[in-house]
């Protein structure tokens, strides 16, 4: 038995026993390729006869944010992201504060920064109808993440299915491991070695999956005009490029208008 973690919904599940050092090290393979896992005791079939619709349920509440909300997409991937970057994927993440949790939403790499939580809260609330105390928080953040790749024109993945919830949450583990925009290639690829992830297609898998969506000038104004504390831009940027970005993010502006995920 665990807890499930969705801010809505609290109460507990039947899940299959799976380790967080065994869901860190087949990270990549569960959300971007979802090869074999036998060993993990996940299965793409492990809701077939106790909630069958769980999918469409998770795409159909993504397809009607989208029409009012582009960033979901990216939104909801990035939730999965930086839930299974720190300690696997657990939805420990979605817990917020209380007398026993330091939550994981205020560190650096979410704090004011991480969003749709209250879009997860919404797919929950239809599973529970639909199935209740069945589907974790884990695996309806991993079908967003897929669902959300498909609904952008991107391809389809099979998703193991079968993860447990976390009961509690590390703050300092997601501030540890949650890596940083201003991060060099070189440390890029140190952080995702040190969760157990290709540094080579998962980094790049990842990395592109934050290129639909929006961010905040302030996470990248450096390189357009201040690059290494050089006074210039980045010069491995594309002419066209930073121009486009100067003007969407211009010097000395609030630092807030947005463009990509």
């Amino acid at each position: 038995m665990c807890v499930c973690v969705c801010a809505l919904h609290r109460r507990y599940w039947r899940k299959m026993n799976l380790s967080k050092g065994i869901v860190a090290a087949f990270f990549f393979l569960v959300f971007l390729r979802g090869g074999p896992l036998a060993h993990c005791q996940l299965t793409p079939t492990f809701y077939d006869q106790t909630c069958p619709n769980v999918s469409s349920i998770i795409r159909n509440v993504i397809a009607t944010e989208l029409a009012t909300d582009a960033r979901i997409g990216g939104s909801l991937i990035r939730l999965h992201f930086h839930d299974c970057f720190v300690n696997g994927c657990d939805a420990s993440l979605l817990l917020d504060n209380s007398d026993t949790i330091v939550s994981e939403k205020e560190a650096g790499g979410n704090n004011n920064s991480a969003r749709g939580f209250d879009v997860v809260d919404r797919m929950k609330a239809l599973l529970e109808s639909a199935c209740p105390a069945t589907v974790s928080c884990a695996d309806i953040l991993t079908i967003a993440a897929e669902e959300s790749v498909v609904l952008a024109g991107g391809p389809n993945w099979t998703v193991p299915l079968g993860r447990r919830d976390s009961t509690t949450a590390s703050r300092d583990a997601a501030n540890a491991f949650l890596p940083p925009p201003t991060l060099t290639l070189a440390q890029l690829r140190e952080s995702f070695t040190n969760v157990s992830l290709n540094n080579n297609s998962d980094l790049v898998a990842l990395s592109g999956a934050h290129t639909f969506g929006r961010a905040k000038c302030s996470t990248f104004n450096f390189r357009l005009y201040n690059f290494s504390g050089s006074g210039a831009p980045d010069p491995s940027l594309d002419a066209t490029f930073l121009a486009a970005l100067q003007q969407l993010c211009p010097q000395g502006g609030d630092g807030e208008c947005h463009n990509r995920s």
